[in-house]
């Protein structure tokens, strides 16, 4: 059975809860706080697995992922970019921090 990389699973669905939570209750602060407490737990992960400097490149590639999904969706809509980024900040995840693990 193969091993589900933690800490891009969770990365991934902060991403995606964080956007669902604050579209469906229609209240951005509770997305928000999905968000941290995804983002907090996925950077705890990358620290401990690849070190202090990557676990903080993935912080930011995280962050960056929220904020670059709001213009992205201008583009190709809201999902479309929640799930590109979603997708690109667990691949990365997988990368530099997982596959170590």
């Amino acid at each position: 059975m193969a091993k589900i990389p933690a800490a891009a699973a969770v990365a991934a669905s902060g991403l995606v809860g964080g956007y669902a939570v604050a579209r469906f209750t229609k209240k951005r602060p509770l997305g928000g706080v999905v968000l941290a407490a995804a983002g907090a737990v996925a950077a705890r992960q990358w620290r401990e697995m690849a070190g202090g400097k990557t676990a903080v490149a993935l912080s930011v590639a995280y962050v960056a992922g929220f904020a670059g999904s709001h213009p992205l969706a201008k583009k190709v809509g809201a999902w479309p970019a929640v799930f590109s980024v979603a997708g690109g900040v667990g691949v990365a995840s997988y990368l530099l921090a997982d596959r170590r693990g």
